[in-house]
């Protein structure tokens, strides 16, 4: 089911569409979100590197860890990162989030201490206006301007939410979503961190939220179910589920006891009222005859058309004397008349005549 988000995080978006966005969440009950986001982050970087992906370069936008933290993850995936400034450019928001140390230290220290010519420096996490023309920037920088796509990776969320009000950070999402270069886009947050308001608007803006849960005989802490929501095209909705456990060389998903590791639960809505069909049921709805319908048993399809019905023949007979009949007769005009009769002898003599006869107009 991971492979399931990482190849639809690949494939990115369709013409005319946006882009796929991931919300990874997790909690102090189950914190392993970073290295469900790790995991992502280097199966889509394998498969840009491979040109296996429809885009063809990354921005990462990191807040919770330094640039330098994922150019070792990369290698120790073996990600090749030594032609890494040709497919990655990495904002750091991470080192002086509110331009602190370049008050301090000076700004020629800061950037010499900001590292290698793949990343930029933000000074100011707060103006998301301005990290969102550095992305469009560092990205058109990466693949050009023309049709060809980029992909955005916000290791956090929250930190941004920490920062800015709600409707700046889902703007700046529905912004890169909806740009034509953007091929898909993936972010975590801690989602206890906030008010349900928040996660609930990003995960409105999301086309899969993948969630993370503890489980209850889990001893050391290490290991959890993660649940992930798809929302298709065509409005449905599919939840799958599997188990995983982090170990040194990474994250690990593995099958759940139920079979294959997937389950699809039908989303139906909570009522006092079963909405679905026993077999029993299916088999007296399919009994039922429907009015009119024909059966197949070898008689003549008959479609009723509002009068009385005549077996076939005598129903030709009649329409041929009828036809010879009309051929003796003179042609009758398109005239014709109405006759009304009351009801009964009670209703008002003047009920047939226009009522507003007796109007002064």
């Amino acid at each position: 089911m991971a492979e399931s988000i990482c190849r639809a995080l690949r494939d990115g978006a369709l013409e005319g569409e946006h882009a796929p966005a991931l919300t990874i969440k997790d909690s102090i009950q189950c914190s392993m979100g970073c290295d469900v986001f790790n995991f992502v982050l280097c199966s889509l970087a394998s498969n840009i590197v491979a040109g296996k992906s429809q885009a063809r370069g990354l921005v990462l936008v990191a807040f919770s860890r330094s640039p330098s933290f994922y150019i070792d993850l990369l290698r120790s995936r073996g990600i090749d990162v030594t032609s890494s400034h040709k497919w990655i450019r990495i904002i750091d928001c991470y080192s002086d989030p509110l331009g602190w140390k370049e008050q301090l230290l000076g700004s020629e220290r800061v950037a010499k201490d900001s590292g290698r010519a793949a990343e930029t420096l933000c000074k100011d996490v707060r103006d998301l206006d301005k990290i969102f023309s550095t992305i469009i920037e560092l990205g058109k920088g990466l693949v050009g301007h023309g049709k060809i796509r980029f992909s955005v990776a916000i290791d956090l969320a929250s930190t941004m939410l920490r920062h800015a009000l709600l409707p700046s950070v889902a703007g700046l999402i529905s912004n890169l979503r909806s740009h034509d270069q953007v091929s898909s886009i993936f972010w975590l947050i801690h989602s206890d961190l906030h008010e349900a308001r928040a996660t609930t608007v990003l995960e409105y803006m999301s086309s899969m939220v993948a969630n993370l849960e503890p489980i209850a005989q889990s001893t050391n802490g290490q290991r959890g179910k993660l649940h992930v929501r798809f929302k298709r095209r065509n409005g449905r909705v599919k939840v799958m589920y599997e188990e995983f456990y982090v170990e040194q060389a990474g994250i690990k998903f593995v099958a759940v006891s139920s079979g294959n590791g997937m389950v699809d639960h039908n989303l139906l809505p909570k009522v006092q009222f079963n909405l679905q069909l026993s077999e029993k049921e299916r088999v007296d709805r399919a009994k039922v005859v429907l009015p009119f319908e024909h059966q197949g048993n070898g008689k003549p399809v008959q479609i009723y058309d509002g009068r009385q019905s005549l077996p076939e023949g005598q129903n030709d007979a009649m329409m041929l004397t009828s036809n010879n009949k009309n051929a003796q007769k003179e042609p009758v005009s398109g005239m014709g008349e109405i006759h009304y009769v009351r009801d009964s002898d009670d209703e008002r003599p003047d009920s047939d005549e226009d009522p507003d006869d007796d109007l002064d107009i």
